[in-house]
């Protein structure tokens, strides 16, 4: 047997018992600042060290330092999943190390992003006509479809509520564009009627940061579309949601969007890095963003990914994705998506139905927005994460600060949920 079978042996053997034993370890990682690196070594091995070495020193310098976001009461900002299929596909990534800049340098990598993006269409209810392909983060997404904005309409304004995720200032900023907010309404969505004469784009959210509020995606497509306004929706974690047909009215009018983004790393169970979007107006991406010098040259009849998106180097993504997709199939991730969904609304119940505490904005989706009445929930939440139980994050909520829980781990049960409910009252002062 080679040393490297010997290897890949030790390797499954950590990853299997990792996952095996991670709902028993602290959630977040109980280290200041610098400590681990207090524990590194100054300055890199002389002579080279096994793999086993290597292991030995995971445990014991980088575990402790780890909080774990595969752990079934991660409920932190958006939870998310490791799961099986795609730790399996990431292998395999790793080992086919190719980069999928262009066709020619991976036909099979150009073609299975085609695919998995066109097969996700179907299940979410996209247009399936649609240029679809895969960036790292929403982030980047965004950034790609204001640039676009910016090719068609250059030099106005991105408008987006009040709500949206910091990305997109910053997305906005790097694409030299102003960045405005929009004021929200009682539910947490971005009203309608702002004035679009200076807007280069409009960015919708469907399943904000803090609430998971859905804006009124129809009634922005229909003024933007008028206006000759870029409308993107940022859909990064409501938009799995779209799978189960009852869920679907998350996504009512991206059909009518310039671009749509969808995160499969945050809730379709595809290990970070996977973002998946799609425009109706690729044009407008290859003019923002394509280039071909004579080393990469196109190749007839086929679509270069690289010049749809700011990145020149390209992960096989597509192959992970592939991977959840076939692993679980359509009523696998379904039943996934409807159980979390039962538990948060399970959550939901329980909040509003204990004295001193009250849920702070709607719940359509596995995200519920609570608060203790008479505590300070920042220090509620610090000190139920401190137990290593659960992890939970605070957030402001029309300047009421609150606590967010964020259901989105296969491996979550009710168990779990009703440990962190439990954990959290006890915390209480």
């Amino acid at each position: 047997m080679s040393a490297f079978r010997e290897d890949l042996d030790l390797a499954a053997d950590w990853v299997d018992a990792y996952l095996a034993r991670v709902g028993g370890l602290p959630v977040q990682a109980a280290v200041e600042p610098g400590g681990v690196r207090a524990r590194l070594p100054e300055s890199p091995p002389e002579h080279g060290e096994s793999f086993a070495a290597l292991l030995a020193d995971l445990d014991d310098l980088i575990l402790p330092g780890v909080t774990h976001w595969n752990h079934p009461r991660f409920f932190a900002w958006f939870a998310n999943t490791g799961s099986e299929p795609g730790i399996l596909a990431e292998l395999l990534i790793a080992a086919l190390n190719v980069n999928a800049m262009t066709w020619l340098s991976s036909p099979a990598a150009t073609e299975l992003e085609s695919t998995v993006m066109d097969w996700l269409a179907q299940l979410l209810g996209l247009p399936r006509s649609w240029h679809g392909h895969i960036e790292d983060t929403a982030s980047t997404a965004t950034i790609a479809a204001l640039a676009a904005a910016r090719a068609v309409r250059p030099g106005g304004v991105v408008y987006a509520s009040a709500e949206a995720n910091f990305s997109v200032a910053k997305a906005a900023r790097l694409v030299g564009l102003e960045f405005r907010t929009v004021p929200v309404d009682d539910a947490f969505r971005m009203r309608p009627d702002f004035p679009l004469d200076d807007a280069t784009a409009v960015v919708a959210t469907v399943g904000t940061t803090a609430t998971t509020s859905v804006d009124p995606v129809r009634e922005l497509a229909a003024r933007c579309v008028e206006a000759g306004v870029w409308l993107h929706v940022d859909a990064a974690y409501a938009g799995s949601a779209a799978v189960c047909p009852e869920l679907r009215w998350c996504l009512d009018g991206c059909e009518l969007a310039d671009s749509v983004v969808v995160n499969p790393h945050k809730w379709l169970f595809t290990p970070m890095d996977c973002s998946t979007f799609w425009t109706r107006r690729p044009e407008a991406l290859h003019e923002a963003f394509a280039l071909v010098p004579d080393y990469l040259a196109s190749t007839k009849d086929a679509i270069d990914l690289k010049d749809y998106g700011p990145a020149l180097g390209r992960r096989f993504r597509a192959l992970k994705l592939w991977a959840v997709l076939r692993w679980y199939g359509a009523e696998g991730l379904r039943a996934l998506i409807r159980e979390h969904v039962r538990l948060a609304q399970l959550f939901a119940s329980w909040v509003e139905a204990e004295p001193g505490w009250e849920v702070l904005a709607p719940h359509p989706f596995s995200t519920v927005c609570f608060r203790h009445i008479d505590a300070d929930n920042g220090e509620l939440a610090r000190a139920a994460t401190a137990t290593g139980e659960v992890f939970v994050a605070s957030a402001r909520f029309r300047g009421v600060e609150g606590i967010r829980l964020a259901i989105g781990n296969a491996g979550t049960t009710e168990a779990d949920v009703r440990r962190a409910w439990e954990v959290l009252r006890r915390c209480v002062p």
